[in-house]
């Protein structure tokens, strides 16, 4: 395949979440992302009907790590003839897409934008007025560097270029990510305390705070006790009737 086809396909990649649809979720710009390839191989009007048949299936996976499933797409209908195509690459796709959304929401929607916001917050509290700025900053580089490189490694190795996504162990970082993330919420809670010139427990504020994060903890208690959103949600609704009498 020639170098610009790859790289169209990784480009086209990048919008695979801009046609999201509740019917078969990113179908449509994983096909988007696929088209280059029919040019390339010289199809005829079947083929591509079959082609895009199989690409235009459901498709739900981590926007982020939707390159290295790209990737060994493109490889894979680069290397396989015939009607074989169609089954191996959604199995392969089937495959990867669950784990793949799995690690990627745990660790840049769990952790990396977490921590990337408190820094930001951290910058903007001692007046740094670009502080939204290095926001993106800090958040964009690692999730670009994933889809790119993962396509590279995707394509280069076919199936086997999952090995790149197990090998960065992305949920052991993500703990660790939200340790620190913890932290600098301390941080930020000492320098917020700081500066209101009361101590910790004498503001008058601080009662009312107090009681607003106890009842946050206890519905995130309940929640991992197998309450519903929708029973503590009525549940607060009455409380709060109950005390406005």
């Amino acid at each position: 395949m020639r170098t610009s086809c790859p790289i169209r396909v990784f480009l086209r990649s990048l919008l695979i979440h801009s046609s999201f649809n509740f019917w078969r979720m990113q179908n449509l710009g994983f096909a988007y992302a696929m088209l280059p390839l029919i040019r390339r191989k010289g199809l005829n009007r079947k083929d591509v009907s079959g082609f895009l048949v199989r690409h235009l299936e459901g498709f739900n996976t981590h926007p982020y790590l939707s390159g290295p499933v790209i990737g060994s797409i493109a490889r894979l209908e680069e290397t396989t003839e015939g009607s074989q195509a169609g089954p191996i690459c959604s199995e392969v796709k089937n495959t990867l897409m669950g784990p793949y959304a799995a690690i990627g929401d745990t660790f840049f929607w769990g952790a990396w934008r977490p921590f990337s916001a408190i820094v930001a917050v951290l910058l903007a509290r001692e007046g740094f007025i670009l502080a939204p700025v290095f926001f993106l900053i800090v958040y964009n580089p690692p999730h670009f560097w994933v889809r790119c490189r993962g396509f590279l490694e995707g394509y280069r190795r076919g199936r086997d270029g999952i090995g790149f996504i197990s090998a960065m162990n992305l949920p052991a970082a993500a703990g660790k990510i939200r340790w620190l993330s913890l932290a600098m919420l301390g941080v930020l809670a000492a320098l917020a305390a700081q500066s209101t010139g009361h101590a910790i427990g004498s503001d008058p504020a601080f009662v009312p705070g107090a009681l607003s994060l106890t009842v946050v903890l206890l519905c995130f208690w309940l929640l991992k006790m197998g309450a519903t959103a929708i029973l503590l949600l009525y549940g607060m609704a009455a409380l709060l009737t109950l005390f406005s009498l």
